[in-house]
């Protein structure tokens, strides 16, 4: 074969591999789907316990992974290391978590929750967001509750800055509450009612409409390659939030196993959670803009960012129809 037959077929070749090169590949099916349970997702718990998800995905041979997420700060960190692909957050902590440049969507409302309020102990003095100024507050950064605290100062004509920030997780600020190392605490279900029902504690401050939605993220290159999975995956979720809404006694003994709280915490936990929504949509965008919008008005976040396109971007409704 003469040199010049050989560079020939050598170019041939290498346009033919430079052709395949620009068709999209299809992803492998995962081996494992990896999403956490937490304790302010009670739909989370049911699908964990019922091994919905396990059974949906028995036929492929996919496992599920189970990964525990203690707030929304956790989910968000787990989601933008890659080692979560479905993750339990509120919905403006993922709104702030996109501007931040976590690459995820929220496809679906685990829950429409009054799930956190500013707490304080009887003898504290304190009766209002007012009073806090001076005072050490303890919060989990990026977080529903830290977004309600600035709300709630920002309101009162007040910044982070006129209070003092403590830099705990949810469950830890609950004990410096209790053991006065704090003035007040922004708080979380179901640690809050567990604070509340137990030691006695005040929720100084309550605003239901502040408290932005529950939803559940994907990360978008998971979601980019596994379309059909993301849509089985919450066709899962649908069933877990049906099952919960009718069955509640069953609904709050998972959550009394999970928390190690007894029943009364678990019941003013439910009082203040409605799980009556699952698909994403207008509801959902509304709350979440309108509290990005707060949280930039409070500098917060930055000026330049174009806070409804951040919105857009992140809630996608593809995965469920929205019915709201």
């Amino acid at each position: 074969m003469t040199a010049f037959a050989l560079s020939r077929r050598a170019l041939i070749a290498g346009g033919f591999a430079l052709a395949l090169g620009t068709l999209p590949v299809r992803a492998d099916p995962p081996k494992e789907i990896r999403i956490d349970w937490a304790t302010y997702n009670p739909v989370s718990l049911v699908l964990k316990e019922k091994k919905f998800l396990e059974e949906e995905f028995a036929k492929d041979g996919i496992a599920i992974r189970w990964v525990q997420s203690a707030g929304s700060n956790k989910a968000l960190e787990f989601l933008n290391a890659g080692s979560l692909d479905f993750g339990s957050t509120a919905g403006a902590a993922a709104l702030i978590g996109r501007i931040n440049g976590n690459p995820i969507k929220s496809i679906y409302v685990y829950s429409r929750p009054e799930w956190t309020a500013l707490v304080t102990r009887p003898d504290s003095g304190i009766r209002s967001v007012a009073d806090l100024k001076g005072k050490t507050v303890a919060v989990t950064r990026g977080t529903d509750p830290h977004i309600f605290l600035v709300r709630a100062l920002a309101a009162q004509g007040l910044t982070e800055k006129d209070v003092k920030l403590v830099l705990l997780q949810h469950a830890d600020g609950r004990l410096a509450l209790q053991r006065k190392d704090v003035d007040a605490w922004a708080g979380l279900d179901p640690i809050m009612a567990s604070a509340e029902v137990e030691d006695g504690a005040v929720l100084f401050f309550r605003k239901p409409e502040d408290n932005t939605w529950g939803v559940l993220n994907v990360r978008e290159d998971f979601a980019r390659e596994n379309p059909a999975i993301v849509k089985r995956v919450l066709a899962a979720y649908e069933r877990g939030r049906t099952w919960a809404v009718d069955h509640p006694k069953e609904l709050a003994s998972f959550l009394v196993a999970a928390t190690k709280l007894p029943e009364p915490v678990i019941a003013r936990q439910l009082e203040r959670t409605d799980l009556s929504y699952g698909p994403i949509g207008g509801g959902q965008k509304e709350t979440i803009l309108a509290a990005g919008l707060a949280l930039q008005k409070a500098g917060v976040v930055a000026a330049d960012v174009n806070v409804p396109a951040q919105v857009d971007g992140l809630i996608d409704t593809q995965y469920l129809l929205a019915a709201r």
